[in-house]
């Protein structure tokens, strides 16, 4: 089933748009993305666009993932673990402020980690923080983070953009005028066009060479494409049209850079509602969806198929994409079998981004192949977040985890999946328990098996970072070991 493409969007790429020829300002950068962060504090919501514009710009925590996925000092300078895995003993940077002026302390971080634990806390990997049993700060330069029980993925999980170091004073404001140690502040936000970050009077690694940076929200494929061979957009993120990759590449003004995400693409079935609660109906869909198909239809084939919620990229990874094949035949059996013969009716609610709106499209089709009649509903990410990751009221959606090592989300049995599963929730626990690398990373196996076995969710491929940018832009990352735009990784030649 061949993706239509549309009229103007072939025309664009056959024809291209002039660029203006205008000097490049060396101290300015548009960045354009597809999705608008909801709220500019990465503590208080889980949406990925969040943490594009902030991480490592506005925000910085006690450690970060380089750009190699490796853990690097960032507000520590250094740590120490004890021999028996439960005390991480942080000397924290001298020098360091807050955007106000304010010194940064040991005494901020007591402060952010407590508030992330905190029953009212709206941070979503609120399991970072939960192996803590107590913080202590001897002085300004010290933290000594002692654990209830070992948990192998502490600093791993004190990296991301939910582990950021906040000031008291003016936290409660971080939404819409954030105030944190990075090396950029917020200048403006236009909600629903752009918002513009300007480099900081004093950061401690220095002043950067992108002095101002603008990021502009822009998820239609087609205008992605117009924006960056107008030469509007510098650089542009999770490019959406990736039928157009021959032609960008082809183009001399521009560079092409297709890498790895973390980006674990999924059809998520709410295994909590009749008749997904059936593991023979989730085998079905599992069955009557051709991921090849989807892959090729949706991003040009540029996805790496996955069987399980893993990234091929991590170790431990265990290819299961032959448990499910594309077999429309045991799709129908497994739906007689389950008493749906002759099908039923379900909602597929789709977010804005390209991938999920062009499989949305391919998977309708295929499941009405099998008697499975899909009504598709294009909703905003706002609503996304509100209705199907909040409240749960939807029966299938298309969407993209971009969190690393993320597997233990299915542990979680308030989350949106409806999984519960206590063999599930055990195995999560002796993977946090493993120290070493070797029985962790089977256990992670396990994990995968069981996941594939229960058949979740259709598991799908990992998405792409499809990156485009001016041939000139350097630093940009190539890879996503988590979502995220360090602007002091950027520089014109």
């Amino acid at each position: 089933m061949p993706y239509r493409r549309s009229v103007l969007l072939a025309a664009l790429v056959a024809g291209g748009i002039a660029s203006p020829a205008l000097a490049q300002d060396k101290s300015q950068v548009v960045l354009c993305q597809t999705l608008e962060p909801t709220v500019l504090d990465p503590t208080a919501g889980a949406a990925q666009a969040i943490r594009e514009v902030t991480y490592g710009n506005i925000f910085e925590g006690l450690v970060a993932i380089d750009r190699a996925g490796k853990i690097v000092p960032k507000l520590a300078e250094s740590w120490q673990i004890s021999a028996d895995n439960l005390v991480y003993t942080f000397k924290l940077k001298s020098g360091v402020t807050f955007h106000d002026g304010t010194p940064f302390t040991s005494a901020d971080v007591k402060y952010s980690l407590e508030r992330a634990v905190a029953p009212d806390s709206k941070n979503a990997q609120k399991w970072i923080f939960t192996p803590i049993a107590s913080i202590e700060t001897p002085d300004a330069a010290t933290v000594k983070v002692t654990l209830k029980q070992v948990a192998a993925n502490f600093l791993y999980g004190l990296a991301w953009g939910d582990a950021i170091i906040v000031s008291e004073k003016t936290a409660a404001a971080n939404a819409t005028t954030p105030v944190g140690t990075g090396p950029y502040k917020l200048d403006k936000w236009t909600r629903g066009d752009r918002l513009s970050l300007v480099a900081a009077e004093r950061w401690w690694g220095g002043k950067p060479a992108i002095a101002r940076a603008t990021f502009r929200f822009i998820n239609d494929p087609q205008a992605q494409l117009a924006a960056i061979q107008s030469g509007d957009c510098d650089a542009l993120t999770n490019f959406g049209a990736a039928e157009a990759l021959p032609t960008l590449k082809a183009d001399k003004r521009l560079t092409v850079t297709i890498g790895k995400t973390e980006g674990e693409t999924i059809i998520a079935m709410n295994n909590g509602k009749k008749p997904l609660d059936d593991l023979r109906v989730r085998r079905a869909i599992a069955h009557a969806v051709d991921r090849n198909q989807v892959n090729l239809g949706a991003i040009n084939g540029t996805g790496t198929p996955i069987g399980s919620h893993f990234s091929p990229a991590q170790p431990g990874y265990v290819d299961l994409t032959g448990r499910y094949p594309y077999d429309p035949a045991k799709a129908k059996a497994l739906l007689a079998e389950a008493g749906y013969a002759s099908g039923f009716d379900l909602t597929l609610k789709v977010p804005p981004p390209a991938y999920a709106r062009r499989s949305s499209e391919i998977v309708a089709a295929l499941l009405g192949e099998v008697g499975i009649r899909v009504s598709i509903e294009n909703v905003e990410f706002p609503q996304w977040l509100d209705r199907v990751f909040k409240n749960k009221d939807y029966d299938l959606t298309i969407i993209s985890h971009t969190e690393p090592l993320d597997i233990n989300i299915y542990a979680r049995p308030d989350y949106y999946f409806n999984y519960k599963s206590q063999a599930f929730v055990d195995l999560m626990k002796k993977v946090d328990a493993a120290v070493d690398d070797k029985s962790r990373l089977a256990l992670y196996g396990d994990a995968q098996k069981m996941l594939a076995e229960d058949s979740v969710n259709v598991f799908l491929f990992v998405l792409p970072k499809v990156t485009v940018s001016k041939a000139s832009l350097t630093g940009m990352w190539a890879d996503w070991p988590l979502p995220a735009t360090p602007l002091t990784d950027l520089a014109w030649q």
